[in-house]
């Protein structure tokens, strides 16, 4: 009898096959470009130097290592569903309420928690030319139509993106710091959110906040704090040194804190990410060495690719975009050469900028082998 059910299963596998009746995913899944990460090896290289995804140059806090470390003995306990501890710390750091935190996977889980909390089939997603690349990606994932603004010399135009909204829009993601390693005025994104439909969502990702010098910046604090309708995303990835256990967290509205603890996992950060971030946020002298690292090189590695006939984009993030003058195919061969010897940065085709390279701001000795490395090969194209 089992091998005549087998027999039976197996021809209406079959059949359903060949009437093209197999699963079919969401509209709009199809059409989302599988996630490319920054490179992390380099052939022929058993340690290269990985300047690629804009991780923290000084590595992880000493303090949130022994955190993780501790935490092992607890692996068999589920972590606290609500991130307790880790959401008090975060609501003492930034003299913000606890109730209105939710953490998460990475910001990235957010993200798309938001877009599907918010938009859907028939809705469009609103964000700027170089945004985050993730942000139509978790729009295709809801049935919702990404549409794209223009930015000005790797900016946002916050003219442009009102210009872009329609009945339809129902979230607005803006990257400030952006990709591209610049910011909006704390004046303009106010500007964006009173010119905003009032039931349009506006999602401030401030993943490279910790980064920001200029007083005239806001990363989102005062604008959720004064409006029922945006949502700042942050991240431990980058300052912080923990993009390996994925964490991170939106500051929201009450009733939108409300929405995304309805929508998310249970148990969607772990106990040892959860102890790490605590570890992490109480480590200060970690954090101002972290700073004072990217500000002094930052700006040295900006001058150090002008001098060499690059044009680096001005940043206030822990990475510099650069230029290429010959143009995406000049880019492409840079980007190899660095690669043979060993030296990993990131290509920037997926945010429309073929013709650039983006480096993250590492050591001093890791940014010295990358600038041999763009010196030899700009010394042998001429």
């Amino acid at each position: 009898m089992a091998n005549v059910l087998r027999g039976e299963t197996t021809r209406q596998r079959d059949a359903s096959a060949a009437s093209g009746s197999l699963p079919r995913p969401r509209p709009g899944v199809q059409q989302i470009p599988p996630y490319v990460a920054g490179r992390s090896a380099a052939p022929g290289a058993a340690k290269p130097i990985k300047l690629s995804s804009n991780e923290c140059a000084l590595g992880a806090s000493p303090k949130a290592m022994a955190a993780l470390r501790e935490a092992a003995a607890d692996l068999h306990r589920y972590p606290d569903s609500a991130a307790t501890a880790l959401r008090a710390a975060l609501a003492a750091r930034h003299a913000i309420a606890a109730e209105q935190i939710v953490c998460g996977d990475g910001s990235d889980e957010l993200l798309h928690l938001l877009c599907q909390a918010y938009a859907g089939a028939g809705d469009e997603v609103l964000y700027s030319e170089h945004g985050f690349v993730v942000y139509p990606m978790v729009a295709l994932a809801v049935g919702a139509t990404p549409v794209k603004s223009p930015e000005r010399d790797c900016r946002v135009d916050v003219d442009a993106m009102l210009a872009k909204v329609t009945p339809r829009t129902r979230v607005a993601f803006v990257a400030n710091p952006n990709s591209t390693g610049t910011y909006v005025l704390a004046g303009e994104v106010e500007r964006l959110r009173r010119r905003l439909p009032s039931d349009l969502l506006l999602v401030l990702d401030a993943a490279y906040a910790e980064f920001v010098e200029p007083a005239d910046y806001d990363a989102g604090v005062a604008l959720v704090r004064s409006t029922g309708n945006t949502v700042m995303t942050r991240t431990f990835s980058k300052a912080f040194g923990l993009a390996g256990v994925r964490l991170g967290w939106a500051y929201c509205p009450t009733a939108i804190a409300n929405v995304l603890n309805r929508v998310r996992a249970p148990f969607n950060v772990t106990l040892p990410a959860q102890r790490a971030g605590v570890a992490a946020l109480e480590d200060a002298e970690f954090s101002a060495a972290v700073r004072a690292h990217n500000a002094r090189w930052r700006p040295w590695l900006e001058s150090e690719l002008a001098r060499l006939g690059l044009k680096p984009v001005p940043s206030v993030a822990n990475f510099v975009l650069t230029r290429f003058p010959g143009g995406e195919k000049q880019a492409d061969a840079a980007n190899a050469h660095l690669m043979a010897r060993g030296v990993l940065v990131r290509e920037m085709k997926a945010y429309g900028l073929g013709d650039c390279l983006r480096i993250t701001v590492g050591r001093e000795d890791e940014l010295n082998a990358l600038l041999a490395g763009l010196k030899d090969f700009l010394g042998a194209a001429k």
